[in-house]
């Protein structure tokens, strides 16, 4: 069983910027391709982004040219920039494609002036 343990969300004003990370229980993400998924309030859970082993990144149409993901061996980061109200959520970390029963508790991001 691995959990995911995700920091650095916040209430940040719009155009700001926040750093995500998300760290394994196990204290490394092996060969999984790691992936930043987001679930605002009456939406579905969609992804942000991911990134392979090899460092390959994909991003969803309204995350690429804002957010940049990174990895190394102890954590995925998530780089937020020019933050938008409709970027508020609760931001989670998993593999990509998810495994379902390693969800952690996510963290709160809040855009607003």
């Amino acid at each position: 069983q691995v959990t995911f343990m995700e920091t650095g969300g916040g209430l940040v004003q719009p155009g700001g910027s926040l750093t995500l990370t998300c760290e394994s229980s196990l204290g490394d993400f092996y060969r999984w391709r790691m992936g930043w998924y987001r679930q605002a309030p009456g939406n579905r859970r969609e992804l942000v982004a991911s990134i392979g082993p090899g460092h390959t990144e994909k991003y969803s149409d309204f995350a690429r040219g804002r957010f940049t993901i990174s990895r190394d061996k102890l954590a995925v980061w998530l780089q937020m920039s020019s933050l938008k109200p409709e970027d508020t959520a609760v931001y989670y970390c998993n593999t990509d494609p998810e495994t379902s029963s390693w969800w952690g508790q996510g963290t709160q991001v809040t855009v607003s002036s």
